[in-house]
């Protein structure tokens, strides 16, 4: 029987990396910055130069109307950020513009692919290391066509943590993260890391090199392609309350096992964000 998403899943990859030779390449030049929702949250034309080269390589391969896209860019200029039954793209063509506008070496290509609402394969590809990780539900996943998976450690005091502390500079929010992080180090863990791309942090997860990665105000675009990725490499993804992951509720945990992931649930302070689907005039 035809496997009918493998055309798919090679030509994102392809696609994941013709991007990532688009931003090293912006890097190399000048680069204007403005600014989105804040200061620290910084968006340039990279972003979307790059997002018009991957949505419009995909819509040249599969044709005109056969498939959805959720992007960043996209729904920054108003497009609806809803999750159907139909074969849909999930892209962030820039996971981690602060980092790229900075020098700081962690940015990356994440696309995802999705049907019946179900997360098919997701590749990232963290363009300035030239690793491209990837993953095809039920057929495991890979870095540079090594298989990876988890680390198996399951005491968390033996654990590396990695989390961000995101661009909503509210006092509260700020205050709520921060203890969170406090009462995960005291616990004590080995150490708390942050590389500025949720995707990428997701692949260190998958990769055995952190044990979990847990964030409150991410986006379906920030993680769909690594959740994938981690669960092919054998962890697991819950909500931050401990329930099943909901990919448009913006509140995650990944993590090696169950084990590690319930121990940091128990001290992370939830606070309210606007979900990916709410209605606009919710946002």
């Amino acid at each position: 029987m035809e496997d009918q998403w493998q055309r798919a899943y090679d030509f994102a990859v392809e696609v994941a990396r013709k991007a990532g030779e688009e931003i090293r390449k912006a890097g190399e030049r000048e680069i204007r910055v403005m600014t989105k929702s804040s200061t620290v949250d910084l968006v340039t034309k990279t972003d979307e130069r790059v997002e018009k080269i991957i949505i419009g390589s995909l819509t040249d391969e599969f044709g005109e109307g056969t498939h959805c896209f959720i992007g960043e860019e996209s729904v920054a200029k108003g497009e609806p950020c809803i999750l159907t039954d139909k074969p849909t793209w999930i892209i962030d063509p820039v996971d981690g513009t602060t980092n790229f506008v900075h020098g700081f070496p962690f940015v990356a290509v994440s696309i995802a692919f999705a049907v019946n609402k179900q997360l098919e394969f997701g590749v990232v590809y963290s363009c300035l290391e030239d690793k491209m990780y990837k993953a095809r539900k039920g057929k495991g996943a890979f870095c540079n066509d090594q298989q990876i998976q988890v680390s198996d450690v399951k005491d968390i005091h033996k654990s590396i943590i990695i989390s961000e502390h995101g661009t909503d500079r509210s006092p509260e929010k700020v205050t709520k993260t921060f203890s969170t992080m406090q009462k995960i180090l005291c616990i004590p863990v080995h150490g708390l890391r942050g590389s500025g791309t949720a995707a990428t942090n997701m692949c260190l997860v998958a990769t055995g090199a952190v044990e979990a990665f847990f964030e409150i105000g991410i986006h379906c675009w920030d993680i769909a392609a690594g959740a994938v990725i981690v669960q092919e490499a054998g962890g697991i993804l819950l909500d931050v309350d401990g329930g099943p992951l909901d990919l448009m509720s913006r509140r995650m945990v990944s993590a090696n096992n169950e084990t590690i992931a319930k121990r940091i649930i128990k001290e992370i302070e939830i606070f309210p964000v606007v979900r990916d689907d709410a209605p606009a005039e919710k946002q």
